[in-house]
């Protein structure tokens, strides 16, 4: 356990320099440990150390993995691409979904959600460990035209925005992001300064608080991303290691 908690402590005291730089508080920013490739026993050592925030990219994995977790009380955050056939999965085995990017899966997620909420209704009703309620979700955000990762573009934001919230079962809370990367963290700030503009622009819309979350940084370049406004970080690397090669 001596890695990931020298690894946390450097990673807190990152945190609290970032955010002192800006006049944040450190409480501010969640940390979303990303723990893909990870096995069981890696998260349960983090949790021992106060984690509370743990990120999935894929489905298959996280349910080989949560069985061996189910004393744990923790967040589970869906951060990686998904697919509209895996949303009933997805729904059952994350609290919340962070990288919703079209209108078809967030229909297919609150449809889901929806179903959710009538079985909990039937004796003996119950679901995993995801609470019954409206579902947390981000839009994932493309900041880079050119990258082939998913997201949803600039001009489409504001309609699946509106989507989104118009649908019972989903509550949207904010906007999450990958940019580039770059060997230079500094570089990466025009990345994060724009899905800040981009949610205050939401806001101006939609009201004001209506979107508090920025999910953006990862492990080389969260303190730039907390000086942009983050208001989640997801770090991997820097709290386990390297990832396990297969």
């Amino acid at each position: 356990m001596s890695a990931i908690r020298d690894n946390l402590v450097r990673i807190r005291e990152r945190i609290e320099r970032a955010a002192y730089k800006v006049r944040r508080r450190a409480d501010e920013i969640t940390l979303v440990a990303i723990s893909k490739t990870h096995p069981a026993n890696t998260i349960r050592e983090a949790h021992e150390l106060g984690v509370r925030h743990f990120g999935e990219n894929r489905i298959q994995e996280w349910e080989s993995k949560r069985n061996l977790l189910p004393d744990l009380d923790a967040t589970w955050h869906m951060v990686g691409h998904l697919q509209s056939n895996k949303a009933a999965r997805a729904v059952r085995l994350f609290h919340t979904i962070d990288s919703v990017d079209r209108s078809s899966l967030a229909e297919r997620l609150d449809r889901e959600r929806q179903n959710q909420h009538r079985e909990a209704g039937k004796p003996g009703g119950s679901f995993l460990r995801a609470p019954v309620g409206r579902m947390r979700v981000l839009i994932e955000v493309k900041l880079d035209s050119k990258s082939a990762k998913s997201g949803v573009d600039y001009e489409d934001l504001e309609a699946l925005a509106k989507r989104i919230r118009e649908l019972p079962g989903l509550e949207l809370r904010g906007l999450m992001a990958v940019p580039p990367y770059f060997e230079e963290p500094e570089h990466a700030r025009p990345y994060f300064r724009r899905l800040s503009e981009l949610r205050d622009a939401l806001q101006g819309e939609f009201g004001a608080g209506s979107f508090p979350v920025l999910s953006m940084g990862m492990s080389h370049d969260f303190e730039i991303a907390i000086e942009e406004g983050a208001t989640e970080i997801r770090v991997g690397t820097a709290l386990f290691g390297d990832r396990p090669r297969a």
